[in-house]
């Protein structure tokens, strides 16, 4: 049995899936394979590794593909899309790293599991969707797409517009047990992929999907705490949190501690559907006995990990 320390690395979506791309497979592998060129070390310094990841852009494209077909075949439901992107992205993911740690001293087995995380459906945050899903639009597009078809749609970080979903706040993670088994075994696990699959429990207790989309990191965090991991790594798509985001006075905060992170966060200075959940798993991590979160680019995360870049959160 294993005593290593853990480590979750959370790779977002909008990592797998860069502003302008069309976000075919090949683009998506590139960008894994990068991403995961620099955990090995992690696996060097003795820790046990546990890989999340998002699924926004890849969702969107598969409800996309719904609205399309619908006439042709039946259209599955969020919870099912959610499951159908945990599946590739984590074939993709495991595949790859395998792949890279082959024939190296790092050689480890590696798995992906779906993943059910309950949610609580009265959750408000039904009531009020807030989580982006799918390309981003042009204000014009917005509007003829809230017309056509009654999505949500917001503006997101200053970079468009796109649809949002609700994302209840994640409970308990239904695979939690068998996590925990494979990683004291020694194998890589990707888990939570997407936020993993919102479910809920009826009064006889059995379990059934719930159409939404967790966020990624408040399920990367809950999962960590539940995990009592040592370190929390967000991998997005920008190279660390900032003040005053997309204006002329950006600044990177390279350190924050966790009242000073709270302070900025009532403030309002982070974006509900971008940094702002970051923010607040990091802060959940750090309240429940997390060490340390790193938030930065997947290529920077050698040089975060040093201290020279990206931003690092503590106690």
């Amino acid at each position: 049995m294993s005593e290593r320390p853990v480590a979750v690395v959370a790779l977002g979506g909008n990592a797998l899936i860069r502003q302008g791309e069309t976000g075919n497979v090949d683009q998506q592998k590139k960008h894994i394979r990068d991403a995961l060129t620099h955990l090995d070390f992690l696996l060097q310094e003795g820790y046990s590794l546990l890989i999340t990841h998002g699924n926004g852009p890849i969702v969107g494209h598969l409800l996309l593909q719904n609205e399309a077909a619908k006439e042709i075949v039946p259209a599955m439901p969020l919870d099912v899309c959610d499951a159908d992107s945990e599946g590739s992205i984590g074939y993709l993911t495991q595949q790859t790293l395998a792949n890279l740690l082959r024939g190296t001293q790092q050689q480890r087995n590696v798995v992906s599991l779906i993943t059910q995380i309950r949610v609580d459906p009265a959750d408000k945050a039904f009531l009020n969707p807030t989580k982006p899903v799918g390309p981003f639009y042009s204000f014009e597009q917005a509007a003829l797409l809230r017309k056509a078809k009654g999505w949500v749609l917001l503006e997101d970080a200053g970079r468009g517009y796109r649809r949002m979903v609700p994302s209840p706040q994640p409970l308990e993670v239904i695979e939690e047990e068998t996590i925990r088994l494979l990683l004291d075994h020694g194998v890589i696990v990707i888990a939570a992929g997407g936020g993993g699959i919102p479910v809920a429990r009826d009064e006889t207790g059995r379990l059934y999907g719930v159409e939404a989309v967790i966020d990624k990191d408040r399920a990367s965090a809950l999962l960590a705490s539940r995990l009592q991991a040592r370190l929390l790594i967000i991998l997005t798509a920008i190279d660390g949190v900032y003040r005053n985001f997309n204006s002329p006075k950006a600044e990177m905060l390279r350190s924050l501690d966790k009242h000073t992170a709270k302070t900025l966060l009532e403030a309002g200075e982070f974006a509900a559907g971008s940094m702002r959940p970051k923010i607040e798993a990091a802060l959940d991590f750090l309240d429940h006995g997390g060490e340390k979160v790193i938030i930065t680019l997947p290529e920077l995360l050698p040089q975060a990990m040093r201290g020279e870049t990206g931003t690092v959160l503590v106690s």
